[in-house]
């Protein structure tokens, strides 16, 4: 690995810290000595449990879909479907396990290090959002299996060769999941796993006493957290999408990727700012810094695809949709999610998948996932393209099918791993848990010879 490629993955690992600030922002400031135990208890369990399971799940067939050295080996692919539904079904790879055998290569070690910051996040989003809101077990259960298990599996079918890459070839979706970043990958991933932990421990909030009244912003407890995290978010942002080694460097332009990473932060953060400021009366920073993050989290997957317009576009609507989801989520669902996991991971990571499959222009990408090397629906140099394409072919309803396809497995995969591994001990944590007896009521003061008393009292 050259320096310059050591350098961008040092800046990679800015993004993880930054969206971890962003979250601490807006929870109680006890909370933040656990926020900082958090990221280092996800980042041990993460990473050790990638090392000795994960990459093998996500890369031991890697071989069979990229012709690189080091990966020769790497060519043990499993599928439930068998050979009879034909090569691209891959769910799991079966070679590599703790980086030994065929994975004790140079060109496996360069991929297993690039995919740490992609791996940390996925585990940082479920653990930060339920530490000390869950018992410490489940938490650390959530970040390991997060790191040997279910982000390396959706990693396979996403980068490693599998059938979500492989939907173009076997059913003619388009280009497959197109998903440079890790928006569906990473953010969606983790926070259907936040859910599925907020679903089993935390019991929905109480209705409040009185329906009428009007609804009150997030605190903004550590605004200037929140200003550090969005700032680590801009510059790790394109080092993000540099990491990603088995990106095809001729068909994406890494200026483009950054211009419109930049132009679709920004607008995040100008349309969350202004809705505060005409709703609320007073623009607020927490909810600024959030709808930056949404936009950075739909980013990764539109960027490289999208041209300008379309870029400030989706930022504009992330930023727009970031206090709305949040009162969807926080008044309606009555869902505890005060670091806003949901809204911003699982909605960004959405929303920069749909939004691949409805402004993706076709100048990038041509090739992608082996579909269209030469051309693409009859014109040549075509890459992924959606619905409003201009100057390409329309790839309608493809590319959209792909990506719904993708967001739907993404998020029931990582809810439901998470439940099944959860809701059994869950349950049975409920159950022996000593219940508080009802104790006396709290005394009450007299009255004041100025008070007066309440009626039917």
């Amino acid at each position: 690995m050259s320096e310059t490629s050591t350098l961008t993955l040092g800046l990679t690992f800015l993004i993880p810290l930054g969206y971890a600030l962003i979250a601490v922002s807006g929870v109680p400031g006890d909370r933040s000595r656990r926020a900082a135990i958090s990221f280092f208890a996800a980042l041990g369990l993460a990473f050790v449990g990638y090392v000795i399971t994960g990459f093998a799940f996500q890369f031991g067939g890697v071989g069979l879909a990229y012709n690189r050295p080091g990966f020769d080996g790497l060519i043990w692919e499993w599928s439930a479907l068998g050979p009879t539904w034909g090569p691209g079904w891959g769910m799991a790879g079966l070679a590599g396990w703790a980086l030994s055998g065929p994975a004790a290569t140079s060109g496996a070690a360069a991929l297993a290090l690039a995919n740490l910051p992609w791996v940390l996040l996925a585990a940082l989003i479920p653990v930060n959002a339920l530490r000390e809101r869950v018992p410490a077990w489940a938490t650390a259960l959530v970040g390991l299996l997060m790191g040997g298990l279910i982000y390396p599996l959706a990693g396979n079918w996403v980068w490693g060769g599998g059938w979500l890459a492989n939907l173009g070839n076997n059913l003619g979706l388009g280009h497959g999941l197109a998903d440079a970043g890790g928006a569906g990958l990473v953010h969606l991933l983790a926070a259907a796993a936040t859910l599925a932990g907020v679903l089993v421990f935390l019991p929905r909030r109480p209705k409040p006493a009185a329906p009428g009244a009007p609804a009150l912003l997030p605190e903004s407890r550590l605004p200037l957290l929140a200003l550090l995290g969005a700032a680590l978010l801009l510059v790790g942002n394109l080092a993000w999408m540099s990491a990603n080694s088995l990106l095809d460097r001729q068909t994406l332009d890494l200026t483009r990727v950054a211009l419109n990473g930049a132009l679709m932060a920004a607008a995040g953060a100008l349309l969350a700012l202004g809705y505060t400021w005409l709703v609320a009366g007073q623009p607020d920073p927490l909810m600024a810094a959030r709808g930056l993050a949404v936009a950075v989290a739909a980013s990764a997957a539109a960027a490289p695809f999208v041209p300008a317009w379309a870029a400030l576009l989706i930022g504009g609507v992330a930023g727009l949709l970031t206090p709305l989801t949040i009162f969807l989520v926080d008044k309606v669902l009555r869902w505890d999610d005060p670091t806003a996991a949901l809204t911003v991971h699982g909605m960004g990571g959405a929303l920069g998948l749909l939004a691949v499959g409805l402004f993706a222009d076709g100048t990038a990408g041509a090739g992608w996932n082996g579909i269209g090397v030469a051309g693409y629906l009859g014109v040549a140099g075509q890459g992924v393209t959606g619905l409003l394409a201009t100057g390409f072919q329309p790839d309608w309803p493809g590319q959209m099918q792909a990506q719904v396809v993708s967001i739907a497995a993404l998020a029931l995969f990582g809810f439901f791993t998470v439940w099944l591994f959860l809701a059994p001990p869950a349950t049975v944590f409920h159950l022996l848990r000593p219940r508080q007896l009802a104790g006396p009521p709290p005394p009450t003061r007299p009255l004041t010879p100025e008070e007066p008393a309440v009626p039917g009292a």
